[in-house]
């Protein structure tokens, strides 16, 4: 009897601290619903933003990578009556299914990549504004091309793609108004083999710096000794030679307001875009790493001065969501 009393009392005290009880409820549950796999780019960076908020122990997190469109609307609401309090995915190709589940679940969070607006009350979107890092690597292309002619390879030609290709033409036409460009859309989120194909044939007709939007791209360029500019992720790593430097995506000023809202009850239908930005640190230059001595001083110079200009507010890098097209002859 006096050791129950005393686990009893122990129990009391415990939940009496600070704290005790958000750590014991304030887990929030957290899915993800994604039609690629997880490493690729663009929904890498949403599962790793997901993850860190994971080991945090923040949030439950359960994901669901390669779902189809035609299964994305079932597997969200799986998760929605499964207790699911915020779900975060990509909507882009199954909008109005989404914005259906999400208003037949209107206590339940959704943060949805999407090219439309937010949806009351309880949809967000968001989107990868990174057209300012985009248009600095343009800048670096601009100064590295020996031919002048630059291939860029990406997805599909929405928005979201079509921004940071735009900003990236513009920044390579600062430092080299002579550049021309090869732009090609290989109609896949998730398809490498295709994606070097297309950039072999860039390369054949003289391109000798490509715009990896894609994976494939980077390993064409390697292939036949030319140069890459990433996008969202930096693949340095595996390209030490070949990737001269990438617009990076941050997901987790996005991802962290958003469970912060949720958890305490105050998530509401909003447009998360400008978190993505370089002020938010929601995007930003990678560093040069092993193209540090190889880029030209003048070029590092005036991206080095054009990255503060950004900062401060002082220069706007434009957001073009037409469809690039080619300038090459």
């Amino acid at each position: 009897m006096i050791v129950r009393s005393v686990a009893i009392a122990a129990a009391l005290t415990a939940s009496a601290l600070p704290g005790f009880a958000l750590a014991q409820a304030a887990k929030l549950k957290v899915a993800g619903v994604y039609t690629v796999p997880f490493e690729q780019q663009w929904v890498s960076r949403l599962h790793k933003a997901l993850k860190a908020a994971e080991a945090r122990g923040e949030i439950e997190y359960k994901a669901s990578e390669n779902v189809t469109n035609a299964d994305y609307e079932r597997v969200m609401r799986e998760y929605a009556t499964g207790g699911s309090q915020l779900i975060v995915g990509e909507a882009f190709a199954v909008e109005a299914a989404a914005r259906k589940v999400a208003k037949d679940f209107p206590k339940t969070s959704f943060l949805l990549g999407s090219s439309g607006k937010p949806q009351a009350p309880n949809l967000s979107v968001f989107d990868n504004y990174i057209q300012e890092p985009a248009y600095l690597t343009g800048m670096i292309a601009g100064g590295m091309t020996k031919t002048n002619r630059i291939g860029m390879v990406g997805g599909f030609p929405i928005p979201e793609v079509n921004r940071l290709m735009n900003a990236f033409m513009a920044g390579a036409k600062e430092t080299n108004p002579k550049v021309e460009f090869s732009v090609s859309f290989i109609n896949s989120w998730f398809d490498p083999p295709k994606a070097k194909e297309a950039a072999f044939a860039m390369i054949d007709k003289g391109a000798d710096v490509m715009y990896a939007e894609r994976f494939g791209v980077s390993d064409a360029a390697k292939e036949k000794g030319k140069l890459a500019i990433g996008n969202v992720i930096n693949t340095q790593a595996q390209y030490p030679d070949t990737v001269v430097a990438s617009a990076l995506w941050n997901f987790e000023p996005s991802a962290d307001r958003a469970i912060k809202l949720a958890r305490e009850g105050k998530f509401t239908a909003e447009d998360y875009g400008p978190y993505s930005m370089m002020k938010h640190k929601g995007s930003e230059l990678a560093p040069l790493g092993t193209f540090e001595a190889k880029v030209p001083a003048p070029i590092v110079a005036k991206v080095k001065a054009k990255e503060a200009d950004i900062l401060s507010g002082k220069v706007t890098v434009k957001v073009d969501d037409s469809q690039p097209k080619s300038t090459a002859k």
